[in-house]
C-alpha cells in the first residue's frame, strides 16, 4: 500500500512567493514558531543548501524558505490582514518591518 504523501508536489517557496495560504498553514503547524528541529536541509537543483520547513496541503508540500523576514512575518500573523487578498496572492505578504529604528520607517506619526 503506497502512502499518498508520497505523491506530493513538491514546491520550494521562497518569502517573496509566500502566500496568505501557506502562511496560514505555516502559522497553523508551528503556532510558536518553528525551530532548528522543524528544518529540512537540502540541496536544490543548483547544489546549494536550502533550508525550509514543511506544511503539506492535500496534494503539494510546500518547503517554505527559512529566513528571519518569515520568522518575523509569522511572528505578527494576524488573519485579517489578508482577508481583502485571494489566498494564491504572493504579493499579499509584504516584507516586514525590520527593527525600530530602520530609516525607510515614516516618523511624522500617524495624524487622524
Amino acid at each position: 500500500m503506497s502512502n499518498k504523501r508520497d505523491n506530493l508536489k513538491r514546491v520550494i517557496v521562497d518569502f517573496k512567493k509566500l502566500t496568505p495560504e501557506i502562511l496560514a498553514l505555516l502559522v497553523e503547524k508551528y503556532p510558536d514558531g518553528y525551530d532548528d528541529e522543524n528544518i529540512i536541509t537540502f540541496r536544490n537543483a543548483n547544489n546549494e543548501i536550502i533550508e525550509a520547513v514543511e506544511v503539506t496541503t492535500d496534494d503539494t508540500k510546500y518547503l517554505v524558505k527559512v529566513s528571519t523576514k518569515l520568522q518575523v512575518t509569522m511572528e505578527n500573523y494576524d488573519e485579517d490582514d489578508y482577508e481583502d487578498f485571494d489566498s494564491d496572492d504572493p504579493e499579499a505578504v509584504q516584507d516586514p518591518e525590520m527593527g525600530e529604528d530602520d530609516p525607510e520607517m515614516d516618523d511624522e506619526g500617524d495624524v487622524d
